[in-house]
């Protein structure tokens, strides 16, 4: 048996009990009001006899109600299963099931939460409904909607006991869900937090979403440290959110690089004083040199960490120290501690300027995906995790990313499966054949461009296409190009060259 991250965090809210643990929306959670609330849904959970291993879906906001829940459902012993919000019912369906989840713990006023209800009757056993709400009235609020009361006392389990499913890319044939242990939670959030130097003296600004990993990531490894987490409902607004940033003395921001593009391309973030903030993570995707180049002039004194990971690797695989920045500007970086990278071509590692697999093993790396054995054998072979990316070493062992070996776009924060968005513009009348690509965004890093065939006779609508995809979709899963074409480029083979379509023009 091993300490749990949940054992961790118990720890220290039992010594901070008094200190600011989250602030959303003008109110605080305390350590002590977070671990009271987390005890309340273990003992929730037990007092419903939800057994040890039973997976737990949770459909909520960033909020404090949701950090609760999370830690409350890994206390218990349970696997908990965070859902995106942002997700239509038909896919938040299709992961409920798919996971097998006994529980969802859900906010009530979520737009797709009655439709959700009516389609999950007979499949989840039990659902608990949390309005989230600021401060003490939420606090209150919660405990009374789970009446019951409870120390926070987590189950010792060891250290392959599955503690989270987070699903990656929500394709509608086959969801992917990564299963995660107890072990690879704690070991990625200590390793974070320890190279961060994360402290009861933070206040960290946060906007990623708690249900993947990098989102989840901030969460735990500021949360162990007894840091303040302040969190931001959305980045839209790029002067009020660097306004925040200089009343509340923030100590640090996560970021992926269209956060970072966003807050660049609308202000001068030397007009603020940021005099507090020590340090900017930025994972998600490559960012370009210029804007690395550009945050170092406008907030010179922050500590800038250039990390790279995935999900199957619970979050993180590598940093770039800041202090190597300038001189090895383009990396990511080396391994984080208990962590061996190799580049990998054949089932030999290569030397040092040769261009193959990442791949990775270490504590942090998943059990495997759930429910889908080929393809987790087809993913840890050999005893590595093959991550799916190109890239090399150079001579004094700091890795580079040189390309994605697999087709997902990456809008924003966000993973889109082009596979789930071509099955939905396949569906609309009159398409033929459709293929979706990524394209190159200024703001989100990439967009979605579909190119599509019309059967004979019918004719393209680009605003039926665009309505039929807000219907169905998510709104950052929408093509931004819609194009309509004879036919589709292909090789001898009949295969469809995708890079031909990754353009505007």
């Amino acid at each position: 048996m091993s300490t749990t991250l949940v054992h961790d965090f118990d720890r220290l809210a039992r010594e901070a009990g008094a200190s600011p643990a989250i602030s959303w929306r003008e109110g605080v959670w305390t350590y002590g009001q977070l671990r009271a609330a987390a005890g309340c849904v273990q003992q929730w959970l037990t007092r419903q006899q939800v057994p040890v291993g039973a997976r737990v879906a949770l459909l909520m906001r960033n909020c404090p109600q949701y950090v609760a829940s999370f830690y409350g459902v890994m206390a218990a012993g349970c696997v908990a299963v965070p859902l995106n919000v942002q997700e239509r019912a038909g896919v938040l369906t299709r992961q409920i099931e798919h996971a097998g989840c006994q529980v969802v713990i859900a906010d009530p006023k979520h737009p797709e939460w009655q439709v959700l209800q009516d389609a999950l009757t007979g499949v989840v056993a039990q659902s608990l409904s949390i309005d989230p709400q600021p401060g003490v009235e939420g606090w209150d609020a919660f405990r009374a909607a789970l009446a019951t009361e409870g120390e926070l006392s987590p189950l010792a389990l060891p250290a392959d006991a599955p503690a989270m499913i987070i699903y990656t890319s929500g394709t509608t044939s086959r969801p992917k869900g990564v299963l995660l242990s107890a072990g690879n939670v704690a070991a990625n959030a200590r390793s974070i937090a320890e190279y961060l130097q994360a402290n009861a003296q933070d206040k960290i600004l946060c906007g990623l979403p708690f249900h993947f990993s990098y989102g989840n990531s901030v969460l735990n490894s500021n949360l162990i440290a007894g840091a303040q987490l302040l969190l931001e409902d959305t980045l839209a607004f790029p002067q009020a959110t660097l306004k925040r940033m200089q009343d509340e003395r923030v100590t640090g921001f996560p970021g992926v690089p269209s956060t970072f593009a966003l807050l660049l391309g609308r202000c001068q973030l030397a007009d603020f004083d940021l005099s507090a903030l020590r340090y900017l993570t930025q994972a998600g995707g490559p960012m370009p040199r210029q804007q690395i180049e550009l945050l170092q002039q406008q907030v010179p004194q922050a500590q800038v960490f250039i990390m790279y990971g995935q999900t199957e690797a619970t979050a993180r695989l590598t940093y770039l120290a800041p202090a190597q920045l300038e001189r090895k500007l383009g990396s990511v970086g080396r391994a984080l501690p208990e962590v061996q990278i190799e580049v990998r071509k054949d089932g030999r590692a290569l030397a040092a300027n040769e261009t193959g697999e990442i791949c990775a093993r270490g504590p942090n790396i998943m059990l495997g995906y759930w429910r889908e054995p080929e393809l987790t054998a087809a993913t840890l072979r050999d005893d590595w995790l093959h991550t799916g990316d190109l890239g090399h070493f150079d001579d004094e062992g700091y890795l580079y990313i040189d390309g994605r070996a697999v087709d997902m776009i990456k809008v924003g924060a966000f993973r889109v499966s082009p596979q789930e968005v071509e099955e939905v513009v396949a569906s609309l009348p009159g398409v033929q054949e459709v293929v979706v690509v990524g394209i190159a965004d200024e703001v989100l890093g990439q967009s979605i461009k579909a190119v599509i065939v019309m059967r004979e006779g019918a004719v393209g609508d680009l605003r039926a296409v665009k309505a039929h995809c807000r219907q169905h979709l998510a709104s950052y899963k929408i093509p931004k190009v819609v194009e309509f074409a004879a036919v589709l480029p292909r090789t001898a083979s009949g295969k469809v060259q995708r890079f031909k379509l990754a353009t505007t023009e």
